[in-house]
C-alpha cells in the first residue's frame, strides 16, 4: 500500500469578527489544515482554476459621488460556499467541475491597515454563473460593481461646488480652503480642500458642517488624501449633556501620493451612551523639521445602510 505524506499549514485567527487575507489566501474556518500529497492511492481530483486581475468601481456621480476606490482583494463564493479571500491579481483552484453559481465580494483594507482586511458590505456583489473544467483556467481578468443598493450617503463633498460643507474649527490657525482650477495638488476633478500649515501657523482643523444622527448600523468614511504631514481623522460627538472629541486614525505623510481609505467609524460612535449626533473632523500639527505642512482631502463619503 502506499503512503501518503502531508505537508501542513495552520493559519489563525485573530478576534471575532476580524476577516483578514495572508499570504495567497485565507479560508474563514478559525484553524484550517491544508494537506497535499505526493504520493496517493486511489484517485484525486483535479481543480479547475478561476484567476481575477482586478476589480473596478463605477458610480452615478450625482447620487453615489466619485468611483475612486482601493479594492485590493477578491472575496470568492461558490454555490454560497466561501473559497477564500484573495489579493489581486490570483489565481487559484476551485474543486468544481460543471456550471455554477460565482459571487466576488470587492474586499478593502479596513482603515487602511493589512491585517484587517473585510469585503466592503457598501459595494454590490458580483455574479456568474460559470462552467468549470477540470485543470483549466478562467480567466476573469478586470470585473466590475457598484455601491449596493442599501447603501446610504449620509455625507458626500467632492469640493467642486461654490460652497463646501467642511468649516474651519475656532481652534484652527488657519482655514480650510480649496485648491485652485489647474493646481497639482488636486486629486480628483477641478478642487480638493486644503489646509495648508507653517512654523508661525501651525495647526489646522476643519469639521463637517453637519451634525449627523448616529445610525443604528455599519458606518464607514470614505475619502481620498494627500499630505506631508501627519493628518487626524475623528468624530465630535454630542448629546444632551455631552461633547466629546474622538481621535480615529492617524494617517502618516504620503510622499506625494494620493491615497483613498476606508475608515470604519462605528465603533467610535458607539463609544458611549448619551450620545445621539456626531460629525466628522481633520487636521493636524505641523511636523517636526517641516516648514511647511499640506493636508489635501477629496471625494469624502459618510456611507451606511438604508
Amino acid at each position: 500500500m502506499l503512503k501518503r505524506r502531508f505537508e501542513t499549514r495552520i493559519i489563525l485567527m485573530l478576534m471575532p469578527g476580524t476577516r483578514i487575507v495572508g499570504g495567497f489566501c485565507l479560508f474563514l474556518l478559525g484553524i484550517i489544515v491544508l494537506s497535499s500529497c505526493e504520493k496517493f492511492s486511489g484517485s484525486q481530483e483535479i481543480p479547475a482554476y478561476l484567476s481575477i486581475d482586478s476589480i473596478s468601481i463605477y458610480s452615478d456621480y450625482s447620487t453615489q459621488g466619485s468611483a475612486s476606490h482601493n479594492v485590493t482583494d477578491a472575496w470568492v463564493y461558490v454555490d454560497g460556499q466561501l473559497i477564500g479571500a484573495f489579493e489581486m491579481p490570483a489565481k487559484f483552484p476551485v474543486l468544481q467541475s460543471g456550471t455554477h453559481k460565482v459571487t466576488v465580494l470587492a474586499g478593502i483594507k479596513k482603515n487602511g491597515i493589512s491585517a484587517t482586511r473585510t469585503a466592503y458590505d457598501f459595494y454590490a456583489p458580483i455574479n456568474y454563473n460559470m462552467k468549470f473544467g477540470m485543470d483549466s483556467v478562467t480567466r476573469m481578468k478586470t470585473i466590475r460593481t457598484t455601491y449596493a443598493t442599501s447603501a446610504s450617503f449620509m455625507w458626500k463633498e467632492d469640493f467642486e461646488g461654490s460652497s463646501i460643507s467642511l468649516d474651519s474649527t475656532n481652534r484652527s490657525t488657519v482655514p480650510v480652503k480649496t485648491t485652485p482650477e489647474g493646481s497639482p495638488l488636486t486629486i480628483e476633478g477641478l478642487h480638493s480642500a486644503i489646509m495648508i500649515t507653517d512654523t508661525a501657523h501651525d495647526f489646522a482643523e476643519a469639521q463637517s458642517h453637519t451634525d449627523y444622527v448616529i445610525p443604528i448600523a455599519t458606518v464607514y468614511l470614505e475619502m481620498n488624501y494627500n499630505t506631508n504631514t501627519i493628518l487626524t481623522v475623528g468624530v465630535i460627538l454630542t448629546g444632551a449633556a455631552a461633547f466629546i472629541q474622538l481621535p480615529i486614525i492617524n494617517l502618516n505623510p504620503t510622499n506625494g501620493k494620493s491615497k483613498k481609505i476606508y475608515i470604519e467609524l462605528t465603533p467610535a460612535l458607539n463609544y458611549t451612551t448619551g450620545i445621539d449626533h456626531f460629525r466628522v473632523y481633520f487636521g493636524g500639527f505641523l511636523d517636526t523639521g517641516l516648514t511647511q505642512g499640506v493636508m489635501v482631502i477629496d471625494n469624502v463619503k459618510i456611507v451606511t445602510s438604508k
